[in-house]
């Protein structure tokens, strides 16, 4: 049984990430994706961050009706800041018998070297790394970070980086909505509409909580 894992601040989640996370779906046949919202990301501005039981209950709303897709309080229950090597390592031992792939945009990829032991996650995990609009892909020789790129070897049939460990990185194109959670926090301060940005239940979650205001 194979199972995406999909971290992030969901700050909030929107259409972006859950096309996204439909296309992956589908296209390596997980039997589900778990929504994954962080509790202390250590790379973003906390003041932007809202309280984190709040971006798991906008998840919990925005995913309700795809029986593929689950949201998960791993991090969010988890004292301290949310590293992604404790996540897929606690996920792992919870489900020995599942294999799992962690789901990345490409923005977020391209900063993995900064990643609280980042060079363990490649013999962790296979990885799935998604296109982002208005982000270029650099060339196949560059698309895995330079301090690592020995470990791995590229399979031309597969389209696939192998690291020495067996787990794959695949770079995967997906349908660009170029939607983020920043405009959308931005737009509610401003009084704007956000209406299509993503699902009716997030929005009206957003508005009887008065967040992002």
């Amino acid at each position: 049984m194979n199972i995406g894992v999909y971290g992030g601040t969901f700050n909030p989640i929107h259409f972006g990430h859950l096309r996204a996370a439909e296309e992956i779906c589908y296209r390596f046949r997980l039997s589900k994706v778990l929504f994954v919202p962080s509790a202390q990301p250590p790379h973003k501005n906390c003041k932007e961050i809202i309280d984190p039981l709040h971006r798991l209950k906008m998840a919990t709303l925005a995913i309700t009706g795809n029986e593929h897709f689950q949201v998960s309080d791993i991090e969010v229950n988890r004292s301290g800041k949310s590293y992604t090597i404790d996540t897929l390592r606690e996920l792992k031992r919870q489900n020995p018998e599942k294999n799992f792939y962690f789901i990345a945009g490409l923005d977020a990829f391209r900063e993995i070297h900064t990643w609280h032991r980042w060079r363990e996650l490649f013999a962790e995990t296979d990885f799935v790394v998604t296109s982002r609009p208005g982000v270029p892909e650099p060339g196949r020789g560059k698309l895995i970070p330079a301090a690592v790129r020995r470990e791995f070897k590229y399979s031309a049939r597969d389209n696939v980086f192998v690291h020495r460990s067996g787990c794959r990185v695949y770079f995967v194109k997906v349908t660009g909505i170029d939607i983020s959670s920043s405009a959308i926090r931005k737009m509610v301060r401003e009084g704007q509409s956000i209406r299509y940005l993503l699902p009716r239940r997030a929005i009206e979650y957003i508005v009887e909580n008065k967040l992002y205001r």
